[in-house]
């Protein structure tokens, strides 16, 4: 056998599954289709971590409880931003407060802890969000929600697993698993391997009968609104529109405000901003500064087990916690192969991420502490969000280090300030090229073929 364990897909389960199984003395690989790992994740909605009380679905609950806390342990271990921000959930429509209540009644049943019904009390509505300036009448308050960064969670988990022996296999596509008398065979765009177990990761549809409205995919739309005021929402506030439709903000987005709408279509600008008053009053077109979309999936994730008796484990389906539910997911993923292999913990473990110097969170002393050792930390390259060539450096020369202009800004945050990446980008070019070893040429966005610079307007020999 080539591995004891093959993992198809780098996304956040497989790299938390990686993380949880390099602990042990079997032999893993990691089975990619792109260029880099966590590129399942996306911009804004998987920042948020849950703890079960909004999700009408028991088991979904029970994995973002165990995953928060897991979280919260992992994200002070591997020095990956995290803030209890909480979570406050009105409504604009007085029809929809007995959602709240139905949230809440849930929540007790759960014996989820530091939830609370708020119903005519503004004094402590002010006290939980100094800032909040619409009327509320009933809100539901959850204290544990948190705010993360979701790709440096992934990517931690992914550089400790491959500090630790495993073996990451980028831009190879699965295409084939064949079942042998004793284990699988794995067939990819460019290898052949056999292993003892699969673990895989890659969502796909869930292959039983289900009906749309059972699994609801609808439009996450985003709003980038410029906003430097010190007046800034602190918490995250939720807006119950109607059953299909609700209004969120991140409260953490630098020099700005981000609000997010889920609806059953795309919205315009004008529909954008007319449903983000709701919950961001200031919200005006000359303040937007970028709009987006993305796919809100709705889906529940199941461990499916079926078949593991011969060595196969499908983890099927998505959902718009997949964050928070993932480090649960690997947990139980852990616990059963471990049920299933003879395996031992490793005496050598390193269960530490390499040291990270981030400009923003340090003091101006341990600023210049790191400049005299290295000056290119001093050498800022985003001046939207104080990103150095220190640390773009860094980010391509850690452990599975970024090879494209999007792996950069995963790792680092450069490009995500007010330019959206247009003062930066062909700085993030240059210093990739330079420090692989190619032709800007070279250089892709994200994927293959997704090259930035199609040519030169002239080819010089000398300069």
């Amino acid at each position: 056998m080539d591995y004891d364990v093959l993992i198809l897909g780098g996304g956040i389960v497989g790299c938390a599954v990686a993380y949880q199984l390099s602990k042990y003395n079997i032999n893993i690989a990691l089975i990619e289709k792109d260029y880099d790992v966590a590129d399942d994740i996306s911009f804004i909605n998987t920042a948020v971590i849950y703890d079960g009380s909004e999700t009408s679905n028991d088991m979904m609950a029970k994995l973002e409880g165990i995953g928060r806390k897991l979280i919260e342990e992992h994200c002070k271990k591997f020095n990956v931003s995290y803030e209890k921000t909480g979570a406050l959930r009105i409504t604009s429509n007085n029809n929809q407060e007995y959602k709240l209540d139905i949230m809440y009644d849930r929540a007790k049943k759960r014996n989820i802890e530091g939830i609370h019904l708020i119903e005519d009390d503004k004094e402590l509505l002010h006290k939980i969000e100094p800032n909040l300036n619409i009327d509320v009448n009933k809100a539901f308050y959850s204290e544990n929600v948190a705010v993360i960064s979701p790709y440096d969670l992934a990517i931690s988990y992914a550089e400790v697993a491959a500090d630790n022996g495993v073996n990451f296999k980028l831009e190879e596509e699965v295409i084939d698993i064949q079942s042998l008398a004793r284990g699988f065979k794995v067939t990819t765009n460019k290898n052949k391997f056999t292993c003892k177990f699969v673990v895989n990761t890659i969502p796909d549809e869930i292959s039983f009968n289900n009906t749309e409205e059972e699994y609801d995919y609808k439009n996450m739309n985003y709003i980038m609104f410029e906003n430097k005021s010190e007046d800034k929402l602190k918490t995250i506030l939720i807006d119950e529109i109607d059953d299909t439709t609700f209004v969120i903000n991140n409260p953490k987005l630098q020099n700005g405000n981000l609000i997010g709408i889920k609806s059953n279509h795309i919205l315009s600008l004008e529909e954008g901003i007319d449903m983000s008053v709701s919950i961001f009053p200031e919200a005006k077109k000359d303040f937007v500064s970028n709009m987006f979309a993305e796919v809100y999936n709705k889906d529940i994730m199941i461990i499916d087990d079926s078949k593991l008796n011969s060595g196969y484990i499908k983890i099927t389906g998505t959902h718009y916690g997949k964050i928070t539910i993932a480090p649960a997911i690997a947990l139980k993923i852990k616990n059963t192969l471990k049920d299933n292999l003879n395996i031992i913990r490793k005496k050598d473990y390193i269960d530490k991420r390499r040291e990270v110097y981030r400009f923003n969170d340090l003091s101006n002393k341990e600023r210049n502490e790191v400049i005299s050792v290295d000056k290119r930390y001093g050498n800022i390259i985003c001046v939207c969000n104080n990103i150095s060539e220190g640390e773009i450096i860094d980010s391509i020369r850690r452990p599975l280090g970024a090879r494209t202009v999007e792996g950069v800004k995963r790792r680092t945050g450069i490009g995500r300030g007010n330019c959206n990446g247009s003062y930066c980008d062909i700085k993030i070019i240059k210093i990739l090229a330079r420090e692989m070893d190619k032709n800007i040429l070279d250089i892709v966005e994200d994927s293959k073929d997704s090259n930035i610079v199609s040519s030169r307007i002239k080819e010089f020999k000398e300069i």
